[in-house]
């Protein structure tokens, strides 16, 4: 990748401190003994700020924080060296925590509600928002809605920095993703959906490549989205726009946490197009950072040799 980037701002809404620890075997009934817990800054726009400062490339995280996990959180992302902008909220922010069974390598991920904020938390969200966008940036809304915030809220946010001219990044789940998808009124510049959520979404199995790709191409048709990239599992991810459909294979590696892999290819394919690279070229880069990731531990992400080792046998092909 190049060096000189455009200036990248990720969103976390509703973020959390993960934990993520191992056992010989996980049962139930018997007090299981863990390993000492590794303990990292989570969410999506968390995650995906810290993708994008171990590849090489700088962003800013603007994080909802609140009360003393809020602050550990906080404490964890200057730690790593990711500037942050914590935007004091009501709820106590959220702990999520993973389970590796080391006798059969399976990982067992548990994700708690963060507490809803007020209205008044939201006010003070977008306020900041607007305040910290830089003119022309990319903005990456990541993660999923805290509970009291409405649906609509990423809407919100993409109106607001209108006058910003920015690139709006959005990876989201559950009914801010409905609302989406269900209500286009000002495209995401791109759009990225997991397989699960796209399923859900178009109501069947995302069974094959072309499925995938009749989704994504609806969401730009009906104007939801200008690129739709939509994740295929361990096969790879799908890109679709306007005027291009590509697929990219992704490496066969061994898998080790699953944990952040999403982030780490919208962190990697943002800090690509903020670096002018073309579009199916941040795919095969999103694509390698999340192949890479998978293979580390917990949610440490993976840093540029990884992802570039990954690069180089992630294979594009355009549909």
């Amino acid at each position: 990748m190049m060096d000189a980037q455009a200036e990248i701002l990720t969103v976390t809404l509703n973020p959390a401190v993960d934990m993520a620890t191992h056992v010989a075997q996980a049962v139930a009934g018997p007090k299981l003994r863990c390993a000492d817990p590794r303990l990292d800054p989570g969410g999506g726009g968390v995650n995906v700020a810290r993708a994008v400062c171990k590849l090489g490339g700088s962003a800013h995280a603007l994080v909802a924080v609140g009360g003393t996990m809020g602050d550990r959180l906080v404490q964890l992302l200057a730690d790593e060296g990711v500037p942050a902008f914590p935007v004091q909220v009501s709820g106590e922010t959220r702990l999520s925590f993973a389970v590796t069974d080391d006798s059969s390598g399976a990982q067992y991920r548990f994700s708690v509600p963060g507490q809803p904020l007020t209205l008044a938390d939201g006010a003070r969200l977008l306020t900041e928002i607007v305040r910290r966008t830089p003119q022309e940036a990319f903005v990456v809304i990541s993660g999923s809605v805290a509970p009291g915030l409405p649906d609509d809220f990423q809407t919100q946010i993409m109106a607001a920095l209108a006058p910003k001219h920015a690139r709006v990044v959005i990876d989201t789940s559950s009914r801010a993703l409905d609302w989406l998808i269900g209500h286009p009124t000002i495209p995401v510049d791109v759009l990225r959906v997991d397989q699960t959520e796209a399923a859900e979404a178009a109501t069947h199995p995302m069974t094959t490549i072309a499925d995938s790709v009749a989704f994504a191409a609806d969401l730009v048709a009906r104007g939801v989205a200008k690129t739709v990239v939509t994740g295929r599992g361990a096969e790879g991810s799908v890109l679709v726009s306007a005027d291009h459909r590509f697929f990219c294979h992704a490496p066969v590696v061994q898998v080790r946490s699953k944990i952040g892999a999403g982030d780490a290819l919208v962190g990697a394919m943002t800090l690509a197009l903020a670096r002018g690279a073309a579009t199916e070229t941040a795919l095969q880069w999103g694509v390698a950072a999340a192949s890479a990731t998978v293979s580390t531990d917990a949610t440490a992400l993976c840093d540029l040799a990884q992802a570039q080792a990954c690069f180089d046998l992630c294979q594009l092909e355009q549909l």
